[in-house]
């Protein structure tokens, strides 16, 4: 009787232990190195460039995305972290081995997008959380023009402990350059390039999980988001602003917009799902550290790297989001 009570004690502990599994998004505003590439527009980030991007300033600006990192995490560090404005490699090693992160498990993939600046997205994963299986850049499909050049999308595909299939994207949308409305073509065109990659990993996926992430430079009323609401498949967990404070994840002229953005597939909403979305833990990320005074508009603001060519040596001019989900096995 006694051996019976003892193997039901271990056949429910095992069905029933979990883990937190932390998503963070952050776009973190030009973590370029202090190296020239001659390929691409960077000479405003180096040392003899208009911003005066000095090694100190490189190795600051290292040193704060860690820290950032770190406080999110709490007592542990985030499962995966899909990150916006990298310039390359040499950014993301150097972010894992100058840094406390290097104590962590991470390894990282990166797009080599077309951008003219040398933009791209990455995401740092813990290997022990997500057993990653592969990535690919997707290029957008663009209605309007033959050939733009423009941040590629990132997909990574993975295992969980559970051994469930998670497909992560991490995206940074066509900018409001020359206009909200006129440029918003590219960011629909981002969209619908993005559902058609989802549609498609539906048609092949036993059971398709999605983590959506990163700087989609639309608000949740936009037609970009609001077409990813009406895929019925996706949902957005920032789509509701009321919720948060802050406002948004970003602010200019004044104005809080939430252009930052966690997604997610609907069955993740599903409690009862060994991987599931965490109810109403999705955030916005506002310690007083990230804040300074908004001399011009009230209130305050994100603290900065730089207020258009003048050095603050703060974090970013985007506040980073959070959203916990739990793991059963």
């Amino acid at each position: 009787m006694k051996l019976f009570t003892f193997f039901f004690f271990l056949v429910t502990f095992s069905a029933t232990a979990q883990t937190n599994f932390r998503v963070m998004s952050y776009n973190v505003e030009n973590l370029f190195d202090t190296t020239d590439n001659p390929d691409k527009d960077d000479n405003d980030f180096l040392p003899s460039g208009n911003r005066h991007w000095t090694q100190k300033r490189y190795n600051l600006k290292l040193q704060h995305i860690a820290k950032v990192i770190s406080a999110i995490g709490e007592w542990d560090t985030p499962a995966i972290v899909g990150l916006c404005e990298i310039e390359n490699d040499s950014a993301l090693v150097h972010l894992l081995n100058r840094t406390p992160l290097r104590q962590q498990q991470y390894r990282y993939c990166i797009t080599q997008s077309q951008d003219r600046r040398g933009i791209n997205v990455a995401l740092l994963y813990q290997r022990d959380k997500f057993k990653y299986l592969g990535h690919k850049a997707e290029s957008i499909s663009y209605s309007h023009k033959k050939h733009k050049l423009s941040r590629d999308l990132l997909h990574v595909w993975g295992k969980l402990i559970t051994e469930d299939t998670l497909d992560i994207f991490v995206c940074h949308f066509p900018s409001r350059y020359g206009g909200e409305k006129e440029s918003e073509t590219d960011r629909i065109d981002a969209t619908t390039t993005l559902i058609n990659l989802c549609d498609s990993l539906k048609q092949i996926r036993t059971s398709a999980h999605f983590i959506i992430m990163g700087d989609f430079n639309d608000t949740p009323e936009n037609k970009s988001l609001t077409k990813i609401e009406q895929s019925c498949f996706l949902h957005n967990l920032f789509s509701n602003l009321k919720e948060f404070s802050p406002k948004g994840s970003h602010k200019y002229q004044g104005n809080w917009s939430q252009l930052d953005h966690i997604i997610i597939s609907r069955d993740l909403i599903d409690t009862t799902k060994s991987f599931h979305y965490i109810p109403q833990s999705a955030r916005i990320y506002a310690p007083p550290f990230l804040f300074t005074k908004d001399k011009t508009w009230h209130g305050t603001r994100p603290f900065r790297t730089y207020y258009g060519f003048r050095y603050e040596g703060g974090y970013s001019d985007h506040l980073p989001l959070i959203a916990d989900f739990i793991i059963s096995y």
